[in-house]
Parts: C-alpha cells; structure tokens; sequence
C-alpha cells in the first residue's frame, strides 16, 4: 500500500485529493495535511473585504468532508521535510511518513520585504479570510471618515487579479453607497503596465484595464518600486525601462490595500535542492522534482520564470485552470508510478480567468498561458459578475460533495458559451 501525502487544502490540495482517492482506490492512503481546520474559497476574499461575504459563506471545515470520502486529514504546520527520508515533522511533535509527497501549500505571504507593509504593519490584503476581515475592518473606518484610498501590488508579487478586483469592487461598493465622490483611488503596481497580469498582457488587456481606470477615475503609478509604508504614507519608486529611479512618490492615504510578494512556505524551501532561490518547488513538466522524484508540486508554489524581465520584479500567476491541469497532470502520474508504468502526463498550463470588476467583470483565455499563445482571448460584461457569482458557489459545493472531475473546464468554458478548448 503507497501513501500519498498532501500539504496545502486549498484549491489546488482539495481537488489533489479527491481525484488522488477515486484514482487510487482503497488499496492506497491518501492524507491532507493543512495548517488550518478550514477550508477557504480564496477568489471570494476581495467581496469579503468590503462585506459583501462573510467568513460562513466561503468557509467549511476540512475533516467533515474529507472523511466523507476516507482521506486522512491532519490539521498541523509542517516544520521540517526530510526528502531523504521520506518523513514530514510536524509542529505538534508527531512525525508523518510518505511515499509520495504532493506540494500545494500555495505561497508565503513576504510582507518584509517591505518595511510597515501587511496587516501587522499599515496595508491590508486580500490573500486569506484572516487578511479580508482585518481588511473590512479598516474599510468600515474609511466608510465613516472618507479619504484616499491606494491598491495595487509590490514587488514580487505573482498574482495581479485580486488587486485589479479589489480596486473595481471597492469602487463599485463606494458607488452603490452614494460615496464615491468623496474617495480618490490610486493603484500602484510592480507591473510595466496596467493590464500587463504578470502575463505580457492577454489580447487588448492593456487598453482594456486603462479605459476602465479612466472610466472608473482610478489613477495609477506602474513600475512602482514600493519601498516602505509608514502610517498614511505609502513611498515607492516609479522607475523606467532601464530599471533607473524615474521619479519617487508619497502616496498618501486612509485606506490601502497592496499584495505582498510571494516566497515558498519555510519548511519546503529549507529542504536542499527542491527550491530556487525564493523558495518555489522547481519540477519538471510533469511536475515531478529533478531532485527528490518522489516529491510533485504544483499551484502557486512551484517555480516558473517570469514571462518577460520587467523594470520591477513581477512574478508569473498561476491561475484556477492552469492549477487544474497540474493537478490532474500529477494525479496520473503518481498513479502510474505505483502501478509500475512510466509516467508522462503533462499539464497544459492554459489559462481562463473571471476577473470581478464589482457589477461587470472581465474573462480572459490565454491558451497557453506564457506567451507566444494560440489563443488571447478577453471580453467584458456583467455576464462575467454572475458566472463568477455562479462559480463560487459551484466550487464550494463541489468541494464538499468531493467531485474529482475538471470544475473549470467543464462549468466555466460552459458559461463563455465555449464547448472545448482548442489544443
């Protein structure tokens, strides 16, 4: 009998041990392991910053579920993995054995990096249900004392979308109050340009985003260096295509919310040879490590070069659907490995996104998801708020139904009115 060990429950480690379980039966073990008891629907926490969700709504506990489909379920933090010996020690002095490790604790939250940065210092973010409440929190401060309001992103960080929703939903939100004339929005971003995703841009996504900034009277500042936040102020470079200092900003403030940069969780980047330099799981296309073959990764975790090297440091998003298929890539192979055969399934690394934008939205298809593609595709309208609406509540049932079949591929094609993705 091969245990599989899981770190990570969320969107990628949930759907990693459903489809694990049905792939391997009850001659096999298959354990979760998760530093909390929950699990989170993380695209629903830029509603909950501004109370539009609430911690029930997009929460379940882990156990309950789990145990439903007879996968083990430990709720610890890992502290150290030994690869060599194949054992993961845990914070509660209980030690786990594996034969075969799935990697999807998602990213560290790396606030240092940025002095006065991060719920604990001057910024909110949007990254846990822990971060949107503290974030609705503040916003209800705002909400009785209007002021600037600042969002956006700081180096390194790999995840552009949530900043861009956050940004449309706070205004929306503002708009629906009546209020929204008493607030000047700002959005200070890593990235070259707006609607540059980490991605080079999908399609038009540059003169889409900017129209819909002016439109929405939402200024920015791209290839901002954020330097440090102290209280009300928000200090950041703005360099230019040589990676010079072209101007510095004060960017006052009441309100703001900036995504940190992303580093590997410690336990996995202290392990020798598992991970580059900023602690993300370097695999090989079928997500195995070169190192430790018995280890796979996948999600945000794992390491994949940048698109393109820009003035400020901007990461690569890993989105839902390119997640998906790297789960699935690992479920097959995992399982031919224990079954004897050679593995050599390969995720496709497409790309579909429903980006909120409050009372419209946007899609974006980019097949594949690094550029030169086949396929750019990105259209607007409210249809792009209700099938996101529509989706959160599909996945979340899922989840606690215990489906191992392709949620995105099946439910969000559907709702763009595409039948199949092109190869």
């Amino acid at each position: 009998m091969a245990h599989v060990v899981i770190l990570g429950a969320g969107t990628g480690g949930m759907p990693c041990a459903y489809e694990m379980k049905a792939e391997l039966g009850k001659e096999h073990e298959v354990t979760i392991i998760n530093s909390n008891d929950y699990f989170q629907f993380v695209p629903s926490n830029p509603w909950a910053a501004v109370g539009w969700r609430d911690r029930k709504s997009i929460t379940f506990p882990l156990e309950k579920y789990l145990s439903n489909k007879k996968i083990n379920f430990i709720c610890a933090t890992v502290n150290k993995i030994d690869a060599k010996a194949n054992k993961l020690g845990l914070d509660n002095g209980d030690n786990v054995d594996y034969d075969y490790l799935v990697i999807t604790t998602g990213p560290r939250l790396a606030f240092e990096e940025v002095e006065g940065s991060g719920p604990d210092g001057h910024t909110v973010s949007v990254c846990t249900i822990d971060h949107a409440e503290k974030a609705w929190e503040e916003y209800q401060k705002v909400l009785d004392n209007p002021g600037p309001i600042v969002i956006g992103a700081m180096p390194f960080a790999s995840c552009f979308g949530p900043a861009y929703e956050f940004a449309f939903i706070v205004d929306a939100d503002l708009r629906k109050r009546g209020i929204r004339n008493k607030y000047p929005m700002k959005f200070v971003t890593s990235e070259p340009y707006i609607g540059h995703l980490g991605l080079g841009g999908v399609g038009d996504s540059k003169g889409m985003l900017e129209s819909e900034m002016r439109n929405h009277h939402i200024d920015w500042i791209v290839n901002a260096k954020t330097t440090r936040v102290e209280d009300g102020k928000l200090f950041c470079d703005e360099m230019n295509e040589d990676g010079e200092v072209k101007k510095q900003h004060e960017v006052d403030f009441d309100f703001a919310m900036m995504l940190p940069a992303f580093k590997g969780v410690d336990a996995v980047a202290n392990v020798p040879e598992l991970c580059n330099p900023r602690g993300f799981v370097m695999v090989d296309k079928l997500h195995r490590n070169p190192k430790y073959t018995n280890i796979y990764s996948g999600g945000v975790c794992i390491a994949i070069p940048p698109v393109e090297v820009t003035p400020v440091p901007t990461g690569t998003p890993k989105t839902g659907y390119m997640i998906e298929s790297m789960i699935s890539s690992i479920v097959h192979n995992i399982s031919d490995e224990i079954h004897g055969k050679e593995p050599s399934t390969g995720a496709t690394w497409n790309a579909i996104c429903l980006a909120d934008m409050g009372d419209t939205g946007a899609a974006f298809v980019a097949i594949p998801q690094i550029p030169p593609r086949n396929v750019a595709w990105i259209k607007k309208g409210k249809w792009v708020h209700m099938a996101k609406i529509a989706f959160e509540k599909y996945f979340i049932r899922k989840m606690k139904k215990g489906t191992s079949e392709p949620l995105y591929e099946k439910h969000i094609l559907k709702m763009m009115g595409i039948e199949k993705l092109p190869k």
